[in-house]
């Protein structure tokens, strides 16, 4: 299915958004995660069933100041 990963267009076979993850290798990652503008807790993922044309940001904490 097509999706919007981080603003590019990726092609994937994920059916949930650990899948996708797992993936596109930020399955161990410690990341902030949105689907379609929506937050989406770690724990949900696992449940969080993704469609075609889903819109996903996947951010990852920066340190510093």
């Amino acid at each position: 299915m097509k999706l919007l990963l981080n603003g590019e267009v990726i092609e994937a076979e994920a059916a949930t958004l650990a899948d996708l993850l797992e993936q596109v290798g930020f399955g161990g990652a410690k990341v902030a995660t949105a689907v379609n503008g929506n937050f989406v807790a770690a724990a949900a993922r696992a449940g969080h069933v993704l469609a075609q044309d889903d819109r996903i940001e996947v951010l990852a904490p920066m340190q510093g100041g």
